[in-house]
């Protein structure tokens, strides 16, 4: 029997569902699987090829990227177009600056790697990052690829204020991965205690969750839900889309953004709540 034997773990992920739900299994958990939300490319493509086109040319001298996701589905526009060789060519001309650790995996899949790495994963790491570097950033042209559709207007207004030509790019959205009615289930299965954990692993899916809570009049009884199990968040961006929504988080595994880490932090909790 693992530490997790007969507990119900809620899981809101996709594209790791099913590596997730397998970490749990061997830990004896019941995975309870309510992916929250897809990631699909950009629906219009032509921001993208051009976006991409300006980097295969050397329009850019420094490059931020802000997931791994973003970079992978450049690169296979990048494919698409092709100019993938280009814009690999471009990539390692440029500065590159990520925020966390995903985007610089992503870049280590490509043989490259950060030439500066926020030491908070977070915009603001970003930004403070940037910031200690004086006015080095003044007539830089700084490609900017995005968290989802989010504008980030905070790193923009940063960078334009530094003196940067800013060019962003929104290469994937996110929609809808479960209808809304197998959402208010989950809902309904937090409030009635029939859930011990749930692991949140994106913003988006606390962004979904409420949204349809609010859709339905149930932002309280997801909250009650939610002070009742153990909340597992993955990443300093997912803890503050939960706590700005009053949430008390119980799991943040230290280094995180590694999926086994997570699971392993919800074992002990659980496992050492069950002794």
């Amino acid at each position: 029997m693992g530490p997790l034997t007969g507990r119900t773990v809620a899981l809101p992920e996709t594209r790791e569902l099913d590596r997730l739900a397998r970490l749990l299994e061997e830990e004896g958990a019941i995975p309870l699987r309510c992916p929250l939300v897809a990631i699909l490319d950009a629906p219009d493509p032509g921001p993208v090829a051009d976006w991409l086109g300006d980097l295969a040319g050397g329009g850019l001298d420094e490059v931020i990227l802000l997931t791994g996701e973003g970079l992978r589905r450049l690169m296979s526009a990048a494919e698409r177009l092709g100019i993938h060789a280009d814009v690999l060519a471009a990539l390692r001309r440029a500065r590159k600056i990520t925020r966390g650790p995903k985007p610089a995996r992503a870049l280590h899949e490509l043989g490259l790697g950060p030439d500066l790495a926020a030491p908070v994963p977070t915009t603001q790491g970003i930004i403070d990052a940037l910031r200690a570097e004086g006015d080095r950033l003044r007539g830089r042209r700084v490609g900017v690829q995005l968290y989802g559709n989010e504008p980030n207007r905070p790193l923009v207004t940063f960078l334009e204020q530094a003196g940067a030509v800013v060019r962003t790019v929104a290469p994937y959205v996110y929609a809808p991965a479960s209808d809304d009615a197998r959402v208010a289930e989950l809902i309904d299965a937090l409030a009635a205690g029939r859930v011990d954990a749930i692991a949140f692993t994106s913003a988006s899916q606390v962004d979904r969750l409420w949204q349809v809570a609010h859709a339905r009049g149930a932002e309280e009884r997801l909250r009650a839900g939610l002070g009742r199990v153990l909340v597992a968040a993955i990443g300093p961006v997912v803890v503050e889309a939960l706590e700005a929504r009053g949430v008390r988080i119980g799991v943040t595994p230290e280094k995180s953004f590694v999926m086994k880490r997570l699971v392993n932090a919800i074992a002990e909790a659980l496992g050492g709540a069950r002794a």
